[in-house]
């Protein structure tokens, strides 16, 4: 039996096919498909054909599809409609057994979770309110800085200082940015003031659940090195990433399906 997680984010969707169950009672991970739009967007659509078809499946093999993020309630082929809470929460116990604590950084939002010795969701807060520190935050710097935001990574490996970035604020950030260009600020360290900036917001999230290690980066955010350099120093945890922290609620909601199915 196979089964599928959709999620459904403001800025991307995911989409995830596991097999069932083996012979060790563990879930194998198909396929995975990445679609850089969200909800309201043709994406959610595309991240489900792309990973049928890099399965090599049709839609009746599927025999169970969870739908998480903001816009799961959107993807009518869905069986079940789940919280993206519990979805990253339950993908992070299979990328990472024993996790304790869940940093999830996405496009328009952050979210810290605690995670129990069962391996359930025992609290969590948010950063709803504000898209500092967010994947909305690096997409706008980068904008200014005139280079894709796959770039900043690299880039930040160079830096040799760090401008520290003190607004809270996207857009008065960017202002401090634009200033910071025009006293010929060194790019590299500018970033690594960028992602220290990043960094604080998600840091406090983790403090405030009081986060003990291990602890799991997911979001697209997590494919950022530079952000979880910085987040590692701002809040003295080790952080922990996967090939499948971007993936991480879609895998979740797969696993509820499958464990629903039976």
């Amino acid at each position: 039996m196979f089964f599928m997680g959709v999620d459904i984010g403001s800025a991307s969707s995911k989409c995830v096919i596991i097999k069932g169950i083996d012979e060790e009672n563990e879930s194998e991970i198909l396929a995975t498909a990445v679609i850089p739009s969200g909800t309201g967007t043709s994406g959610p659509r595309r991240a489900f054909e792309e990973a049928l078809k890099s399965a090599g499946m049709s839609m009746t093999q599927i025999s169970g599809i969870v739908a998480t993020g903001y816009g799961r309630n959107t993807f009518s082929d869905a069986s079940e409609r789940i919280s993206e809470l519990s979805c990253h929460a339950k993908g992070a116990v299979w990328i990472l057994p024993g996790v304790r604590a869940v940093i999830d950084i996405g496009g328009q939002d952050a979210k810290a979770l605690s995670i129990g010795e069962d391996g359930k969701l025992k609290e969590f807060v948010m950063n709803d309110k504000c898209a500092a520190g967010t994947g909305r935050f690096l997409d706008v710097m980068a904008r200014v800085l005139e280079m894709d935001v796959g770039m900043l990574a690299a880039s930040d490996e160079k830096a040799e200082g760090i401008v520290p970035i003190s607004s809270t604020c996207t857009v008065f950030a960017e202002s401090e940015v634009i200033s910071q260009l025009a006293k010929n600020a060194p790019v590299p360290d500018l970033i690594a003031g960028i992602h220290q900036s990043a960094a604080a917001r998600a840091a406090s999230l983790l403090k405030r659940i009081g986060a003990t290690e291990p602890v799991l980066m997911t979001g697209g955010v997590a494919l950022n090195a530079g952000v979880v350099r910085a987040l590692k120093r701002a809040s003295g945890l080790e952080i922990r990433t996967s090939p499948f922290s971007q993936t991480a609620g879609a895998l979740g909601a797969a696993l509820y399906a499958r464990e629903k199915s039976g």
